[in-house]
C-alpha cells in the first residue's frame, strides 16, 4: 500500500455523500438479517421465559437502532478527530477484558460478559476489534519508517515496530484467549497483522511481518492443546474432511451434524423461508440465531441463497478497499483497510464453518448473528467507514 498520500489540510468543502454502495449493503444486511434472527429464533422465542415469538426480534431492532445512532455519531465527526482517542478507548477496552475475567458472568465455562440487571449483556472482546483498529490506524498514519540499509530495516524495525506491535496485540489477544474465545482472538490477530504488513514500505518490513506467521500459528497451536473442547473441534473437522462424515453425531459432532443436515435438506433452492427444520431445538441451544444463522439461511433458501450473501460481502470487501485506496491521508486508508478486512474475514469466517470448510469457531457473523455487542459494534464500524468515504477523490 503506497505512502505517498496527499498532506494538504482537508476542509469541509472537501466532503461529499458517503459511498451509497456501502450505505446501501449496510442497510440491507440488517434489514435481511433482523429478518433471518427472526425467522431462526421463533422457536426458542415462544418457550419459557419469553413466550413471545418477536422477542429476539424486538431485542435485534433495539440494538440496530441504538448502533445506528452511535454510526451515525462516528460518520458525522471527522474521522482524524476520532481517531485521537484511539489510545484512552484501545486502554478503556483493555480494562474491561481484565474486569470480564475478573467479576463478569460466567457462561457454559467462559466468562466474557457483563451482565447488569435485565439490560442486555456487554462483550468487551466486540469492542476490542474496533479498539485495535483505530489504534493502529492512528498509529502506522503517525510513523515513518525508512532506513538506508537493511541491516537497520531489520534491527531498528524490530525494536520500533514489531516489539511495540506484539505487546498491544499480545496484551489483547491474551486477555481474550482467557475468556476464552479463541475465534475473536484470530480476527484481531489477522486484522492487525494484515494492517501491520501493509504499514511498511520496504522488504525488511515485508520479511519481519511475514515472520510472525510461524509464531502466531505456534501460538493458535498451543491455545487450542489448552482447551479439550478446542481439540474436539478439530478433530470433528479433520474426520470430516479425511473420510467425509462426522465423528460422534450425538456426541461432541452434534452441532455439526446438524448444520450439514440442514443445509444438505435445502438442496439449490433451499425448503422456503420459514420452512427450516434445524431451528426447532436441533441446533445446540441458541445457535439457530447466534453462531448457526447462515446454516439456517441455507436451509431455507438453498445455496443459491446463500451464494448470494457470500458474493455481497466479496463486494463490500471490494468497496472497502477502493474506500481506502481514495482516502486522502494514511488514517483514512488504514482505518477502512481496516475495517474492511475486519468484517469481511469474519463473516467470511463465520459462513466457512458452517458449511464445515474451516472448524467450528463460534464468530458471528456481522448483522445476521443475534447480540447487542457485535450488532453495535459492526454499525459503529461501518459509520466510520463511510465517514473516510466522505473525503475520498476516486471511490
Amino acid at each position: 500500500m503506497s505512502s505517498k498520500r496527499r498532506t494538504k489540510k482537508i476542509t469541509s468543502g472537501d466532503r461529499h455523500s458517503p459511498d451509497k454502495s456501502t450505505l446501501v449493503f449496510m442497510i440491507a444486511m440488517a434489514i435481511f438479517g433482523a429478518i433471518m434472527i427472526y425467522d431462526a429464533s421463533v422457536y426458542k422465542a415462544n418457550q419459557e421465559p419469553f413466550n413471545n415469538q418477536f422477542h429476539f426480534l424486538i431485542l435485534q431492532l433495539a440494538w440496530l437502532l441504538f448502533g445506528g445512532i452511535l454510526a451515525y455519531i462516528a460518520y458525522i465527526f471527522d474521522y482524524r478527530k476520532i481517531l485521537k482517542f484511539s489510545f484512552p478507548f484501545l486502554i478503556g477496552v483493555i480494562c474491561l477484558l481484565v474486569l470480564v475475567l475478573a467479576v463478569g458472568d460466567e457462561v457454559n465455562g467462559s466468562k466474557r460478559w457483563f451482565q447488569f440487571g435485565s439490560l442486555p449483556p456487554i462483550q468487551p472482546a466486540e469492542f476490542a476489534k474496533l479498539a485495535v483498529v483505530m489504534y493502529f490506524a492512528s498509529w502506522f498514519s503517525k510513523k515513518e519508517y525508512s532506513f538506508s540499509k537493511f541491516e537497520d530495516s531489520i534491527k531498528k524495525g524490530f525494536l520500533k515496530v514489531l516489539i511495540p506491535f506484539l505487546a498491544v496485540i499480545g496484551i489483547v489477544g491474551l486477555l481474550v484467549v482467557l475468556e476464552p474465545d479463541l475465534g475473536t482472538a484470530m480476527i484481531i490477530f489477522l486484522t492487525a497483522f494484515i494492517m501491520l504488513f501493509l504499514s511498511g514500505k520496504d522488504n525488511a518490513h515485508r520479511v519481519g511481518s511475514l515472520a510472525m506467521i510461524p509464531v502466531i500459528f505456534v501460538l493458535g497451536i498451543i491455545a487450542i492443546l489448552l482447551e479439550p473442547y478446542r481439540m474436539s473441534r478439530i478433530q470433528t473437522f479433520f474426520n470430516l474432511i479425511l473420510k467425509g462424515e462426522v465423528a460422534d453425531p450425538q456426541g461432541t459432532g452434534y452441532q455439526m451434524q446438524q448444520i450439514l443436515i440442514g443445509i444438505g435438506s435445502g438442496g439449490i433452492l433451499g425448503k422456503g423461508f420459514g420452512q427450516s427444520r434445524q431451528r426447532f431445538g436441533y441446533l445446540v441451544e441458541n445457535t439457530a440465531f447466534t453462531d448457526s444463522t447462515f446454516a439456517v439461511l441455507l436451509e431455507e433458501l438453498g445455496l443459491l441463497g446463500g451464494a448470494i450473501v457470500v458474493i455481497s460481502w466479496i463486494f463490500f470487501l471490494w468497496r472497502g478497499f477502493k474506500i481506502a485506496l481514495g482516502a486522502p491521508d494514511k488514517e483514512g486508508q488504514f482505518l477502512a483497510t481496516g475495517i474492511s478486512v475486519w468484517l469481511s474475514c469474519q463473516a467470511f469466517f463465520n459462513m466457512a464453518a458452517n458449511v464445515g470448510i474451516i472448524p467450528l469457531t463460534g464468530i458471528p457473523l456481522p448483522f445476521l448473528t443475534y447480540g447487542g455487542s457485535s450488532t453495535m459494534v459492526t454499525m459503529i464500524a461501518f459509520g466510520l467507514l463511510l465517514n473516510v468515504s466522505r473525503y475520498t477523490k476516486n471511490a
